[in-house]
């Protein structure tokens, strides 16, 4: 009897073990069970978009769920992270941001309607992109010198388009480091502001290249400098702004993805698990080459310490160039 008592009191124990285990755990190693939805806080046309739309296919090949790609543009992001927020904190909800609304709007605002470092929980970085500055195909202005130069000779005349906060401080950027005044246009975001540039509706942009290559190549816009340390591959003609004309000018936007600070531990760091291995694919390597961008493969903690960085340095701006917060 005693023999066939234990046996049979270990399986209690185990029984009454296992009832007590939580159960988040087990929900990760499962995830996802229905479709993603992915909020891009901008319009079809941006690196963000394009980031997510990429990300979104390989999530899918990955899990065999289907993720749908949803853009929220207006409003500087806070219609996307809003719906993001309100949404169940569950992991089907993926906030794709860039810098302007995981960074930026820190600095330019003086009361955001939401905490990019404490209401969000980072999962990977995504990727990274020069600006590059363009200006309409017809434009009289052939290069950055004579843009500083026409805007010398019109203070307050001269205008820029941006489509979030992120281009509207890199514009500022330009005015502080080659002491001039322009005026800033607002737009929803990437794609209205180049087809806006494109028609002549204002005299200059900076933009990612991914929104501006094709156009670029039609001569329906002219690039006159990118604003990063080295000249793009696909864009090998078009000058640094360095060697344009204003050494140590560098500006990048990037990407990078979040769920809601209240979503379980285990499904977070599932969802990162996956993020960061599509980020160090090979295929997606190329992706990015192609177009003119950086993967980045940073998990959770790089990108909470990226963000933060980054917070920083545009909230020096902001007071670098006495940008008026709003």
């Amino acid at each position: 009897m005693l023999t066939r008592r234990h046996p049979l009191r270990l399986l209690a124990a185990v029984a009454v073990a296992s009832a007590f285990l939580p159960a988040v755990p087990a929900v990760a190693q499962s995830f996802p069970v229905k479709p993603i939805k992915f909020v891009v806080p901008f319009g079809p046309g941006s690196g963000t978009d394009t980031s997510a739309r990429y990300f979104g296919k390989k999530l899918q090949e990955l899990t065999g769920q289907s993720v749908v790609v949803e853009n929220r543009p207006g409003a500087n992001g806070f219609i996307a992270v809003k719906q993001v927020l309100a949404a169940p904190a569950d992991g089907y909800t993926v906030f794709i941001g860039s810098n302007s609304t995981l960074a930026v709007n820190v600095a330019l605002f003086k009361q955001l309607p939401y905490d990019p470092t404490t209401e969000f929980a980072p999962l990977t970085m995504m990727m990274r992109a020069p600006a590059m500055l363009v200006v309409p195909g017809k434009s009289p202005v052939k290069d950055l010198r004579g843009l500083i130069a026409d805007a010398q000779k019109r203070p307050g005349q001269v205008n820029f388009g941006a489509g979030s906060a992120g281009y509207q401080l890199m514009g500022e950027l330009l005015n502080d480091a080659a002491q001039i005044k322009t005026v800033h246009v607002p737009f929803k975001g990437a794609g209205e502001t180049v087809t806006a540039l494109a028609g002549g509706v204002v005299d200059y942009a900076f933009a990612e290249v991914t929104a501006v290559q094709e156009l670029t190549k039609s001569g329906l816009l002219h690039a006159l400098a990118v604003a990063s340390d080295k000249r793009v591959a696909n864009a090998p003609d078009v000058p640094t702004v360095s060697e344009a004309g204003l050494p140590g000018f560098e500006a990048y936007t990037w990407v990078g993805a979040m769920v809601g600070s209240k979503t379980p531990a285990p499904v977070t760091a599932r969802l990162a698990e996956l993020f960061t291995q599509i980020s160090k694919m090979d295929e997606t390597q190329e992706f990015y080459a192609r177009i003119g961008a950086t993967p980045m493969t940073g998990g959770p903690e790089q990108m909470r310490q990226f963000q933060q960085k980054e917070i920083a340095l545009w909230k020096r701006i902001v007071t670098q160039a006495k940008v008026p917060q709003q």
